[in-house]
């Protein structure tokens, strides 16, 4: 079985994002919203030299001229739209495709709150209707932002099965990684391709704890000792 992927978001310094990467982590996160804790100097960012892991800006009601023009000046290989980008009741859909055509389909994350949905089947349409403008998905906790806190319960999945390769975020740590991987492996509830965590590895936000990213790192390569997924194309 191929070990999921884990990306560490909220990073605010270039020195915890090395040590991040030195630790194994595949997807470093950098958020670039200025009411964010975790708010990332776009300066410091374009230092980070990540080597073999992706570095993944984070962005919050941001056009799509800003967003392009960040990726290229920061490195960025991906996008993850975290909210704000669609008024129009299709929550950033034309967003995606817009961007989709400026970077690449492969290159977009779009994230999904479970529970918004009245239903699983209703998660499960957003997802398929995203699907054409999009190449990851992640799966956050609560209707709404980040950082919470707070995992939810995965039986909001239980019949999902997403049409991308995605990411599972919310309240993820040396702790409740386990129990959640766990419950993620009963029948009807779909696999994560990869594990996204910030205030779960953090002393503080924004200041990363680097022995809780060790265990992090610890469990996941006991699971399954191969990367999973799509390998970083050079």
């Amino acid at each position: 079985m191929r070990r999921p992927l884990v990306k560490i978001c909220g990073l605010t310094s270039e020195q915890e994002a090395r040590a991040c990467m030195e630790l194994g982590a595949d997807l470093l996160g950098f958020i670039f919203h200025a009411s964010s804790r975790r708010c990332a100097d776009p300066a410091m960012v374009s230092l980070v030299r990540s080597g073999g892991a992706r570095k993944v800006g984070v962005f919050v009601k941001q056009g799509v001229s800003d967003v392009v023009a960040l990726t290229h000046r920061c490195g960025l290989d991906m996008v993850q739209l975290h909210g704000g980008h669609g008024r129009d009741g299709n929550h950033g859909f034309e967003v995606c495709g817009q961007l989709v055509s400026a970077l690449g389909r492969e290159r977009i994350i779009k994230v999904f709150w479970p529970e918004r949905y009245a239903s699983s089947r209703a998660l499960q349409d957003d997802l398929e209707r995203f699907a054409p403008v999009c190449g990851w998905m992640l799966l956050d906790a609560g209707k709404g932002g980040g950082g919470h806190g707070r995992g939810f319960d995965p039986g909001l999945l239980s019949g999902v099965r997403s049409p991308r390769p995605w990411l599972l975020a919310g309240g993820l740590g040396p702790t409740t990684l386990p129990a959640v991987l766990t419950a993620l492996e009963e029948p009807g509830l779909p696999r994560p391709h990869g594990v996204d965590m910030s205030s779960g590895v953090e002393t503080a936000p924004g200041k990363k704890n680097l022995e809780e990213v060790k265990q992090v790192m610890r469990i996941i390569y006991s699971g399954a000792p191969e990367r999973s997924v799509v390998e970083r194309e050079e």
